[in-house]
């Protein structure tokens, strides 16, 4: 199982991760609870493969047993075929409380021929509008990809294939907050949001192609894993943190890598919040301006 296979093209730009103390690859007997769905979350192939279902009187999700402090988190997906507008598949990081943090991605369905969007967000203690959305160039139904999340200290970097689509970067020092406080569990989920999510909520869900499924493989984490009120890195000294063993928690990307997420950016982007004046009339938000 190799997400980050050094074989592919796209790695040679991508950033380098180090083999860490709580690296491991996933069951998802051992690392996931089927959270709700009455049964339509099922836990396949002797704990190597996850499935949600949708159909019209409920969707289905599960959750991470372990909460983290930052991490490098893949999981591979395969997303529902067919006509599938009105269907949002979530896959996220979230803390608790009314002032969480939160990492998301959320695949917004679409009819058939068209293309999924891909829509990312960033919540910092409790305030979002960080809106970030995306084509695919490939099409997500008809295999796995890998979909990484690397959040460190110093910035989260969201992933597909190994490509880098989008950076946010800690930017306390300018007064603009970055999760790094609260810890965080891994969720996912496949429900109806056809009032919104395709065109606006103008294309309803087809109940006649129900029930929607889809697919989670190769889970693979190397994370701080947090357990009563302590970090499994704190064993490591920060100032070890470009060591082998943990180099993801100071990574950033190279030169290589940011031509690439701007080669992204430039093809795949069609909404960024940060170029959206309408939405923003008395300015926009302060990252913006620093990126």
């Amino acid at each position: 199982m190799a997400p980050f296979s050094a074989s592919s093209p796209l790695m040679k730009f991508s950033f380098v991760v180090g083999f860490f103390l709580t690296a491991y690859a996933g069951n998802f007997y051992q690392d996931f609870d089927l959270t709700w769905g009455d049964g339509r979350a099922k836990i396949l192939n002797n704990g190597q493969r996850l499935t949600l279902s949708l159909d019209k009187a409920s969707g289905s999700g599960f959750q991470s047993k372990n909460e983290y402090l930052f991490g490098n988190i893949d999981m591979q997906l395969k997303l529902v075929p067919g006509n599938s507008a009105g269907t949002v598949t979530a896959y996220y990081l979230s803390s608790k409380g009314a002032t969480w943090d939160e990492i998301d991605f959320e695949f917004l369905g679409n009819l058939s021929g068209d293309p999924y969007i891909l829509h990312t967000n960033v919540f910092t203690q409790g305030k979002g509008n960080r809106e970030q959305q995306f084509y695919l160039w490939f099409d997500p139904t008809a295999d796995f990809h890998t979909y990484s999340i690397l959040w460190n200290p110093k910035l989260i970097i969201f992933s597909v294939d190994g490509t880098p689509i989008r950076e946010f970067k800690n930017l306390e020092s300018d007064g603009i907050p970055f999760p790094k406080n609260q810890p965080m569990r891994i969720y996912s989920s496949l429900w109806n949001a056809d009032d919104w999510a395709t065109r606006g909520g103008l294309v309803k869900t087809n109940w006649s192609n129900a029930p929607f499924t889809a697919s989670y493989r190769n889970f693979n984490a190397k994370a701080c894993v947090w357990g009563n009120g302590a970090s499994s890195c704190s064993s490591s000294s920060s100032s070890s943190s470009s060591s082998n063993n943990n180099a993801w928690l100071s990574q950033e990307l190279d030169i290589t890598g940011q031509r690439r997420l701007k080669w992204v950016q430039k093809n795949y982007m069609i909404y960024n919040y940060c170029t959206d004046t309408k939405r923003f009339p008395q300015g926009l938000p302060s990252e913006c301006k620093m990126s």
